[in-house]
């Protein structure tokens, strides 16, 4: 079975094992009594659920977890994109062709930003998730196709 992160096991809140989940997913139905998430090889199931400061969410399993520990979900559980829509973790991989056909690398990881979200490649280059660098995303043909001026030539 595929599974994807959600979130992590962040530092306690309270006396009662409940912690707060770093990185949390936009989806908050992960994070509700009764949801059901992968830590390691356990599934286990949310028994208690708030927000915490900042709006975080605290959840609380039926098991204690390590903090760190990722929070997982099955790739079968997460609901269809519509067209033109993707998740992150499909880029992981693909491979990043400047227009004009040079190879640029292979996408390692999708990095969080502020502003915008960056692909990391395994090259080394970090290139911005924006439309005026992105030109398209064929997830079937596992490529990306970026616009020039975005990489550094000499790599």
């Amino acid at each position: 079975m595929t599974r994807v992160v959600v979130g992590r096991v962040g530092r306690p809140h309270g006396l009662d094992g409940a912690f707060f989940v770093e990185q949390p997913s936009d989806d908050p139905r992960w994070f509700k009594t009764g949801a059901r998430l992968w830590a390691g090889e356990l599934e286990l199931e949310v028994v208690t659920a708030r927000r915490g400061g900042g709006g975080r969410p605290v959840i609380r399993l039926e098991r204690e977890v390590a903090r760190g520990m990722p929070l997982e979900v099955p790739v079968e559980a997460l609901p269809p994109t519509a067209e033109g829509e993707y998740y992150t973790f499909q880029l992981v991989g693909a491979e990043v062709v400047e227009e004009g056909g040079r190879t640029l690398g292979h996408v390692a990881t999708v990095m969080p930003g502020v502003a915008n979200d960056a692909l990391l490649l395994d090259s080394g280059e970090l290139l911005p998730l924006v439309e005026a660098c992105v030109r398209d995303i064929d997830l079937e043909a596992g490529r990306i196709i970026v616009a020039p001026g975005f990489s550094d030539p000499d790599d």
